[in-house]
């Protein structure tokens, strides 16, 4: 192992080229959830932001923010929102922009009450 360090010191590679296509195994790993807008509460999101171990659910007036770069991808959300949540299928999650983890969801559920 340490030939190929000290040769990749040498040569100034720093990383290794990213696989051509993702293996079948990796889509069974935790990945951070989705929400359907249309079925989001303001009630549904302030029970997912009390429940969320990582603290990535918040809500700042009618929308749900959710912070990726927090998110552990357990599944509690998904297990409590009745359907207006579902694993994304995302982990390829890095980004040198830490706003870009940062997504926001309108809550359009109480428009159809």
């Amino acid at each position: 192992m340490a030939f190929w360090f000290v040769r990749g010191l040498r040569r100034g590679i720093a990383t290794t080229r990213y696989p051509e296509k993702i293996d079948s195994w990796a889509l069974a790993l935790p990945s951070p959830p989705a929400f359907h807008s249309a079925r989001l509460t303001t009630g549904l999101v302030d029970r997912l932001a009390r429940n969320c171990a990582a603290d990535a659910v918040t809500r700042e007036g009618h929308e749900l923010v959710i912070d990726l770069g927090r998110c552990t991808g357990c599944g509690r959300c998904v297990e409590l929102s009745d359907g207006a949540a579902r694993p994304s299928g995302e982990f390829l999650l890095a980004s040198s922009d830490r706003g870009a983890l940062v997504k926001r969801v309108p809550i359009r559920g109480d428009q159809a009450r």
